[in-house]
């Protein structure tokens, strides 16, 4: 085979996904605000408006002038409502009622609280003068016309969606989302469901796949089983190539006699690197076909879980033009763990806040080969654990990835 990046570490294996997301580089399209939550944005997005739009009131009650405040009581001469701006400015001693969100009227600039107010035969009596400008939201305080209010490359959470619809925006431009082909391979699956025979297992690395696929907002496509028969793969994987932006595979990229997928892939497309230092997930393979970026992931479910979540996951959210740093979260072990491999090591672990001191605890799994995936389904985190053999003390802080 062709000279190629193998046994690369974790840090060079992503490096080399950031360079082959950029060249690829998902189409941007205009999608409904109200149905882009989840998206990467394509865009800065600056504000035509100031919020908030104008002087309003905070709070349900009298809107007055403060310097007429001091005697305790005022004259009510009308109201104002949310939706509307036709209250006239007000005179000296003179209030209005006024609802949460309405506009202050000419003159006001204060908001006496209704449940601190009297009102008896149109006069509004109060024992506590407000403070000057008092439960009003000004004009511009919020956001100011011109300025970038949400950044390209960030991802649009629910609160951007809402400003971005405060701002009056009714699309927004984002990346598209890239399309996914799920394969796993192997003779030796049988679907759930069906019985099993001799040294049969269940397909449970595609369901994995595409419940995680589907958890992080995609809309993957189940492929049939790849067969252990390199004329067979070849076809089905051409297929998939020029149609989906990404194929994922699971199983036959080690060095097995059955294992096709990587002399296939230098043979009709091209290799990027193949094996990485790491535990679970070595034989990880990463390569180009057509329009479709190749990643296959290790036979092992554990494996599958790792590698996916260090691998796939950041080139889907690459390709989509994703900058935002996602957040890193650090753990105290509340126990030792010998790591007595040089391999980085992505453990499984349950996570948990030590509601005495708010650190994060977590709870390493000792189930930790790459076939025990009840120990995954028990975890939460993955643990990373850098190269080298050591001791990790427990109350050593790691740093931890959910899943």
């Amino acid at each position: 085979m062709a000279d190629f990046p193998s046994r690369i570490s974790v840090d060079g294996a992503q490096a080399l996904l950031r360079e082959l997301a950029a060249s690829r580089r998902m189409p941007v399209e205009q999608l409904a605000t109200a149905r882009a939550d989840g998206r990467v944005l394509a865009a800065n997005i600056v504000a035509d408006i100031d919020l908030p739009a104008f002087d309003n009131s905070a709070m349900d009650g009298f809107a007055l002038r403060h310097a007429d405040a001091a005697g305790g009581q005022l004259r009510l001469v009308g109201e104002q409502f949310a939706g509307r701006a036709d209250a006239a400015p007000l005179g000296e001693g003179e209030c209005v009622r006024i609802t949460t969100g309405a506009p202050l009227p000419p003159g006001a600039d204060t908001i006496l609280v209704r449940e601190l107010a009297r009102e008896q035969d149109g006069i509004v009596h109060f024992d506590n003068v407000p403070a000057p400008g008092s439960f009003v939201r000004r004009a511009g305080e919020d956001v100011r016309a011109g300025d970038v209010v949400l950044q390209a490359g960030s991802v649009l959470t629910a609160a951007r969606i809402g400003l971005a619809a405060a701002i009056g925006r009714a699309q927004l431009p984002v990346f598209a989302r890239p399309t996914v082909a799920v394969f796993a391979t192997g003779d030796e699956l049988v679907e759930p469901g069906m019985p099993l025979g001799p040294g049969q297992i269940y397909n449970a690395n595609r369901d994995l796949l595409m419940a995680r696929l589907r958890e992080l907002g995609y809309t993957p496509m189940a492929w049939p089983t790849l067969p252990d028969d390199p004329e067979r793969m070849e076809t089905v994987l051409r297929d998939a190539a020029a149609a989906f932006d990404v194929i994922l595979t699971c199983g036959g990229v080690s060095a097995g006699e059955k294992d096709h997928l990587p002399a296939l892939l230098q043979r009709l497309g091209r290799i990027h690197f193949w094996k990485v230092r790491m535990r679970p997930g070595m034989p990880l393979l990463c390569g180009e076909l057509d329009k479709a970026v190749v990643l296959g992931l290790p036979g092992n479910p554990v494996s599958v879980l790792a590698t996916f979540t260090a691998f796939a996951q950041p080139l889907l959210e690459g390709l989509q033009g994703r900058t935002e740093p996602a957040l890193r979260l650090y753990a105290a072990l509340d126990a030792p763990w010998d790591k007595r491999q040089e391999r980085l090591e992505l453990l499984r672990g349950r996570l948990h806040c030590d509601a005495g001191t708010g650190q994060l605890r977590v709870t390493p799994n000792a189930a930790d080969a790459s076939h025990r995936l009840r120990g995954a389904a028990d975890s939460d985190v993955l643990l990373v654990l850098g190269e080298g053999a050591r001791m990790y003390t427990a109350g050593e802080v790691v740093e931890v990835i959910r899943y």
